[in-house]
């Protein structure tokens, strides 16, 4: 997909548009974690030296068209400020005189957060007259936040087909990342998919073993694929309903030359608790009372040999429970054998979703990889095939 970027624009004197996520982890009032602030930056940077009036556009939990005090963005303000390194001017409503005034009080290389468009139901209704009156105030579009580029609202879809459209910094370092990984990969191409449910990944399955080289599945999801082999999980999670679906993502598979990894020995506990005894069982001797809490020990070493005959690899959901040891082995050894590959350039590793993210922070290999997604939804109904309403409409 061809898309203009920030190079692409002539930036002087002009109010830029800038879709950002500020949708940030707060408590008691304050931000907790500002990496979706420090994501912002590049492109509010290059706006800023181009001699732009940079008009920030973002959502904050989901008030359902109704302005909810609590769900204000005026608390990012500051620390946003202190990210940017520069004063951050604030408006009370994104459309309407409060924001035409402040949009008109800016000078060139100045920043204005809006109120949360989210406070209208034209912005999830993608309505017209909404889109028309937020691009009342400026003179070009940015879309900078792929996390809500799987969303067809006014800020991400409809606002892009009013003003000439580029896709921020952030926004180009995803869409480049991705078409590495599945666009247009060096093969071979490894998966890794993780995480409890198979039913809310089906789509993402049954599209990566058509495209995939070789795909590993872990987590609680693997249950299921032991389940429907004939292996009896125990106490493990399970959705033994969908055995005959993991079954036919299994033909699928076969059918299309993708070699896939199911656990060839599993960790076990009695019940899920930090420090609980554990064991290593194989997939056909595990007891009633025992629960699958992570990859053994064989079936990890076998993902790293894996990895290292792969020239790409992409990666969403965790191989167990890896926010407690001791099931957080086989999660943080697969997370740092990629990373040392990815850091001496043998492999493009990319990894997107909310645990993912967390998993590798956990090994404390995040910056190793050639990138990490902190998008959930958009980044999986990427894998999914699908496109994505704000994508699509910075396509040229």
């Amino acid at each position: 997909m061809r898309f203009k970027t920030l190079d692409d624009a002539d930036l002087s004197g002009k109010r830029a548009l800038v879709r950002v996520d500020l949708n940030v982890p707060m408590e008691d009032g304050r931000v907790t974690d500002d990496t979706r602030l420090r994501a912002a930056r590049p492109t509010v940077d290059k706006l800023r030296a181009g001699g732009a009036k940079v008009i920030l556009l973002a959502h904050f939990d989901r008030p359902k068209g109704k302005v909810v005090p609590s769900m204000s963005l005026k608390p990012v303000v500051e620390p946003l400020a202190k990210v940017l390194g520069a004063p951050v001017a604030f408006a009370e409503d994104c459309v309407g005189p409060k924001a035409r005034e402040a949009v008109a009080a800016l000078k060139s290389g100045g920043v204005l957060l809006l109120e949360n468009v989210r406070f209208h139901a034209g912005e999830e209704a993608n309505e017209r007259q909404f889109a028309d009156a937020l691009a009342s105030n400026g003179d070009l579009y940015v879309n900078d936040a792929f996390s809500a580029a799987h969303r067809a609202h006014a800020s991400t879809e409809a606002l892009a087909r009013r003003l000439p459209a580029y896709a921020g910094e952030q926004m180009r370092l995803e869409l480049d990342a991705l078409d590495r990984a599945l666009g247009h990969p060096e093969r071979p191409v490894m998966g890794i998919v993780g995480g409890s449910k198979v039913s809310t990944k089906l789509d993402l399955l049954k599209h990566l073993v058509t495209k995939l080289d070789k795909l590993a599945i872990g987590g609680g999801m693997a249950n299921t694929f032991l389940y429907a082999q004939g292996h009896d999980v125990g106490a493990s999670y399970c959705e033994k309903d969908l055995a005959e679906t993991a079954r036919e993502i299994i033909r699928i598979a076969g059918q299309n030359n993708c070699k896939l990894f199911l656990p060839l020995d599993v960790v076990v506990a009695e019940k899920m608790a930090p420090g609980a005894p554990a064991r290593v069982r194989d997939p056909g001797s595990i007891d009633d009372d025992e629960r699958i809490l992570d990859a053994g020990p064989e079936t990890v070493e076998r993902l790293c040999r894996a990895m290292n005959n792969s020239k790409t690899l992409i990666w969403n959901g965790p191989l167990g429970v890896f926010e407690m040891p001791p099931f957080d082995k086989g999660t943080l050894t697969a997370a740092r054998h990629a990373a040392e590959l990815a850091r001496s350039g043998k492999l493009v590793a990319v990894a997107g979703g909310g645990d993912t993210v967390a998993a590798l922070n956990a090994a404390g290999v995040s910056a190793d990889f050639t990138f990490v997604s902190t998008a959930g939804g958009a980044f999986l109904e990427w894998m999914e095939g699908k496109a994505l309403p704000g994508v699509a409409a910075l396509a040229q």
